[in-house]
């Protein structure tokens, strides 16, 4: 997935007048663009990146749409799923716990910096590292 392909989507959701796609695609583009523009960041935008985006999108969206619930905004609340549904198409399902002890089993170096730093390098939003550190420190 590419920020180029996200930006087809974008004008696919527009073209079928699909306004809660199109808002959750511009909250996803924006923030990529300005990961972009970052200084610090100081690459192209590679699909951990876009993953990376979309996961605290979600998030964000996520915590607005409880708000909205408590204050018994249902319309917005129902605008807002379809937005959470669109950016859940580019978040990859999380790795079990048995996938990563399986991972795990297979590096020779199974020390906890040298694991955490294979998943990062390797995994990077497709695994929650907090579950990579428990189910290295359970074995």
């Amino acid at each position: 997935m590419t920020l180029e392909e996200l930006k087809k989507d974008k004008i696919a959701a527009m073209k079928a007048h699909e306004g809660d796609a199109v808002t959750a695609y511009n909250a996803l583009i924006s923030r990529l663009m300005l990961m972009a523009t970052d200084p610090n960041h100081g690459r192209d935008i590679t699909e951990a990146d876009i993953v990376s985006a979309a996961s605290k999108t979600e998030k964000e969206l996520l915590e607005e749409q409880e708000n909205f619930r408590k204050a018994g905004r249902e319309e917005t609340v129902a605008a807002l799923e379809k937005q959470i549904e669109t950016i859940r198409r580019y978040i990859p399902a999380m790795m079990s716990a048995e996938e990563i002890k399986t991972v795990i089993l297979s590096l020779e170096d199974r020390s906890v910096p040298a694991v955490m730093k294979h998943f990062k390098a390797n995994y990077a939003g497709k695994c929650d590292m907090k579950l990579v550190n428990e189910t290295l420190r359970s074995l």
